[in-house]
């Protein structure tokens, strides 16, 4: 079974990749931009948790 945090981290970031997409297709050029920074700390954040249990 996955892990919970990291499964929950990958969700979300593909919730705010599509809410970014839809954002750009809306014309919200500077809404879109930071929910793509916010994925971009979504998926550093899980890469760190996945790289902590495998130290």
């Amino acid at each position: 079974m996955p892990d919970a945090v990291p499964t929950i981290l990958a969700l979300a970031t593909v919730a705010a990749f599509a809410m970014a997409l839809w954002l750009l297709a809306a014309d919200r050029l500077s809404l879109a931009g930071l929910t793509f920074l916010s994925a971009s700390i979504l998926i550093y954040l899980r890469e760190r948790w996945l790289a902590r249990e495998s130290a």
